[in-house]
């Protein structure tokens, strides 16, 4: 105790907070840390609290006191949670209008979440009602607690579970009409700050409202909810009043269950159309703002009436009309906020398939089209093209998305249309143009490509674009004949002449070059077999790469489109084209191996080895002829040619883990490509991955290994030389895993081990079964099945699930010796297994994780049998808390045993797992 006093931490607080030093300052907030972790800090942050000395102090106290009772409540024997709860009013009690309202928040939160967890505090909202509402000064911390009580019930911190949950829910509801009460009460009061103490009124019934605890009968016609809709009709409202009001209405909206409020409430949105055209009148785009987000919550919250039936459309059909508005808004921020609705409308419709309906809400999304093109204009002064990752690039983006994704409401061909009569308006502007071709660009690929009215004349228009034309509009039209490859592909008099103007953009040095590099890889996609006259041209381009205004990222997709022509070639060429543009990119990189420093590697420049070794990889990726198995890939020449400067990357670059993950992956694609005629790397490459793996723990070493039990393992001649690789992988990767936080640390290691480990499973299990790798691979797994990684904890439980699947009484009759080997590993570490599982599902597992585990359950109770899974289940069970450290029931006996059941009765994984995901919840 001598170490943490009163005033050893004020000390520290001063020194880290008004300290000059900041190695002082660090060392203070060290020490701060690990104070607020003792069990000291309950009694001296209480007593920091009383003492009142200075604003820092006392926000690091109530600081403290919030965040020992959400994270360390366990810590606190039962008899004293009453005499904190009397302690925390009483500091609630004390505060004043001098009072900084962040402490006002913790303390408001501390009393929050006490209330939460304290099972024998039964009637928290009414003791705090009857203790501080008569006080004037009071009346503010406790509209602050009445908020954040409901807001809290939801804590992922808190874990209060499903019962607790429900009774708090119970609680609440049962004090919703005191608390309706108080709270319209305040509204009424003299002696306090009427803007004040709106704002707050506003955001506590907020709070209530979107938990549901307002009784339906309360919600429309009550005072707090006309002051909502009465301050959101009055242009002069204070802007921090009008965002809670319209958060209170937004609330009211999500919450609408009631029938006979919805006309009323609708009516009195729809109320607000006139204060809205004044927001925009006044350019208060705050408001506006705030408008445009009730609206669309109108149409989320009568979403499925709009739906119901085309033939009687619903009254609330004209909620679309008010969030048109927002819509053709003149800033594109604004039109943004309606995204989402135009989002879940045409993913509603597409699922329905009902073309009537379609036609309803056909007008709607024209309007849209045309609001999104008119958003989409750049300035008329603005020079070159738009920066990308700036505001406006980013909308556009959001645009092209949403145009794609409604398109279909209104046709694609009709939209194309459309833009192209706006293109051949007279006087059209330059920027208007562009913004036409933009919408056109996304809607292109859904065109038949058999159209002759239209399309023509838009490809004839941009092949005769003059030099004067805007650059903007320039690129564009470039992207345009890009996503027009379906369309060229059937129209192959075109190609010529728009492979013509492409080199002609690539070749410039204005910003045009991606923009053709994109839109000559689509053509070479579509046009794979027109385009193989043309492969010498292709050729020289790959060659002149470094030449052309583009980034690697694009010069890659290049090489991806010139690789799908390859692909199309005759044998007798193909094999030369390809070692020809691959040697571009190999040369580079010997060159790099022999003569420059390892460590004066500048990334994305000419100097990194990834800037060639991409660009070879997608080479190699990407011509996958058509050869029988009989016949050598032409790919396989390349590959053992390239080995001898793909093993000196590795060596020279081994602990650039980003290096050799990319040297993997071109490994990985080239193996891939040319499956078991491979043969010849596989030993020379196993035995430099194992000892660069036993130095340098890159787990991309692993994947590949994974690959190559994938393709050889199916070959008995390959076996035990595969079974020593994992052999040789296993000490490694277990000493990685065991240091502390190891399984934490290295998620991906953990993935790919396991990837690795099921590979063996599912091409040679009898051989790893019978293995002395088995049982420590398995308790490994036992370990890391606890791991919160989604993709570290998809391949552990993926390798029980491969492993279980051969204990089957039913399993595979090629492999019916594997059974009573997964069977004896079922019964000697089921227990085990089970007891993880659930153990990692309550306490550490993300929700979205326990269908993969319900599957593992499945599958051992499938080879076990219910007679001993019962036992494993019993136990697992047992082992779990009772009751939390608030004092309140976790799981009833009979809820526990219903779980049990539940499982052993399941004859599908869907309903173990549903069971787990239900059961769960009665712990979080």
């Amino acid at each position: 105790m001598d170490t943490y006093s009163v005033d050893v931490v004020y000390q520290a607080i001063s020194a880290l907070f008004q300290g000059n030093n900041p190695k002082e300052q660090e060392k203070a907030n060290k020490w701060l840390q690990d104070f607020q972790k003792s069990i000291y800090s309950w009694t001296i942050a209480d007593e920091l609290l009383h003492q009142k000395r200075d604003l820092h102090a006392s926000y690091f106290a109530a600081q403290t006191m919030r965040n020992k009772i959400q994270n360390s409540f366990s810590e606190l024997p039962p008899h004293t949670h009453e005499s904190l709860r009397d302690s925390l009013i009483t500091h609630i009690g004390q505060i004043d209008d001098q009072t900084d309202n962040v402490i006002v928040t913790q303390l408001s939160l501390a009393v929050a979440d006490l209330a939460l967890l304290m099972a024998t505090w039964q009637e928290p909202i009414n003791d705090l009602l009857v203790t501080l509402a008569p006080h004037p000064a009071a009346v503010w911390p406790l509209l602050e607690v009445l908020k954040v009580l409901p807001e809290e019930i939801g804590s992922r911190y808190l874990k209060l579970g499903a019962n607790r949950r429900e009774e708090v829910h119970k609680q609440l509801d049962a004090s919703a009409e005191c608390v309706l009460k108080f709270l319209c009460m305040c509204l009424q009061r003299d002696d306090l700050d009427q803007q004040r103490v709106w704002n707050a009124v506003l955001r506590t019934y907020s709070a209530w409202v979107v938990i549901h605890a307002i009784p339906d009968s309360h919600v429309y016609n009550n005072d707090i909810t006309q002051l909502a809709f009465r301050l959101l009709s009055l242009p002069e409202t204070a802007g921090k009043l009008h965002d809670n009001a319209s958060e209170c209405v937004c609330a009211l909206l999500s919450c609408l269950t009631s029938r006979d409020a919805e006309a009323e409430v609708f009516a009195a949105v729809c109320m607000l159309e006139t204060p809205y055209h004044l927001s925009v009148a006044h350019e208060d785009t705050d408001k506006t703002i705030n408008y445009c987000r009730i609206f669309t919550s109108l149409c989320d919250a009568f979403f499925n009436d709009m739906m119901a039936d085309p033939q009687k459309p619903h009254y609330s059909l004209k909620g679309l009309d008010l969030v048109l508005l927002g819509v053709g808004h003149f800033d594109y921020e604004v039109a943004e906020i309606t995204f989402h609705l135009w989002y879940k409308l045409s993913e509603d419709l597409f699922q329905r398939k009902d073309d009537k309906l379609t036609l309803m809400f056909r007008p709607h999304i024209e309007r849209l089209v045309s609001a999104l093109y008119r958003h989409s204009q750049m300035e008329s002064d603005h020079e070159g093209l738009i920066e990308e990752n700036n505001n406006f690039y980013d909308f556009r983006r959001k645009v092209s998305d949403l145009i794609k994704d409604v398109a279909f409401i209104v046709g694609s061909g009709a939209c194309f249309k459309q833009m192209f009569l706006i293109l051949q308006a007279p006087d059209t502007t330059w920027e208007s143009t562009e913004a036409a071709l933009f919408i056109m660009q996304n809607v292109a690929k859904n065109i038949l490509p058999d159209e002759n009215e239209v399309i023509p004349k838009v490809v004839e228009a941009i092949l005769n674009m003059s030099e004067q034309t805007h650059i903007a509009v320039w690129y564009t039209a470039i992207l345009l004949l890009g996503e027009l490859c379906d369309w060229i592909e059937n129209h192959p008099e075109s190609l010529e002449a728009v492979l013509n103007f492409l080199l002609y953009a690539l070749q410039q040095k204005n910003g045009l070059a991606p923009a053709a590099a994109m839109a000559l890889t689509s053509i070479c996609s579509a046009c794979r077999q027109k385009m193989v006259c043309h492969i010498s041209g292709l050729v020289e381009i790959a060659r002149s790469l470094d030449s052309f205004q583009i980034n690697n990222d694009v010069a890659i997709g290049l090489l991806k489109g010139i690789s799908l022509i390859l692909t199309r070639l005759p044998r007798e060429q193909l094999q030369p084209a390809m070692r020809e543009i691959v040697g571009f990119q190999l040369q580079p990189l010997a060159q790099l191996v022999e003569n420059s420093n390892a460590s004066s590697v500048q990334k994305g420049e000419r100097n990194d080895p990834v800037y060639w070794i991409d660009r070879a990889c997608a080479i190699i990726r990407h011509t996958n002829p058509d050869v029988p198995d009989t016949v050598e890939h032409p790919t396989v020449a390349i590959l053992n040619d390239a080995w001898q400067l793909i093993s000196r990357v590795m060596d020279k670059y081994q602990s650039e883990l980003r290096i050799m993950e990319r040297t993997c992956r071109l490994i990985r694609y080239g193996i891939r490509m040319v499956r078991k005629q491979a043969v010849r790397l596989v030993e020379p490459l196993i035995k430099q991955m194992v000892v660069l793996y036993a130095v340098q723990h890159h787990s991309c070493f692993l994947y590949v290994g994974s690959i190559l039990v994938d393709e050889f393992a199916k070959s008995s001649e390959c076996i035990g030389g595969l079974l020593e690789m994992l052999q040789a992988f296993i000490e490694p990767t277990f000493s990685l895993l065991q240091m502390e936080n190891g399984l934490k640390n290295n998620p991906d290691t953990v993935d790919d081990f396991f990837r690795l480990a099921s590979r063996y499973l599912d091409c040679c299990p009898l051989q790893l079964l019978q293995s002395a790798l088995i049982t420590p691979i398995f308790q490994c797994a036992l370990i890391a099945c606890s791991l919160d990684h989604r993709e570290a904890n998809s391949s552990v439980i993926k390798f029980f699930v491969n492993l279980l699947v051969w204990g089957r009484p039913n399993s595979h009759s090629r492999h019916a010796e594997c059974r009573p080997l997964v069977v004896e590993l079922g019964i000697q570490h089921g227990a085990a297994l089970v007891m993880n599982l659930i153990q990692a599902s309550v306490f550490q597992l993300s929700y979205y994780m326990l269908a993969d585990v319900g599957e593992v359950l499945n599958e051992l109770k499938q080879v076990v049998g219910n007679e001993r899974m019962e036992p494993f289940l019993a136990q697992a069970l047992e082992s779990l808390p009772k009751k939390n450290s608030g004092g309140y029931v976790t799981a009833t006996q009979q809820q526990l045993d219903e779980f049990s059941s539940t499982v052993l009765r399941a004859d599908t994984t869907k309903a173990v797992s549903q069971a787990l995901k239900t059961f769960t919840r009665l712990f979080r």
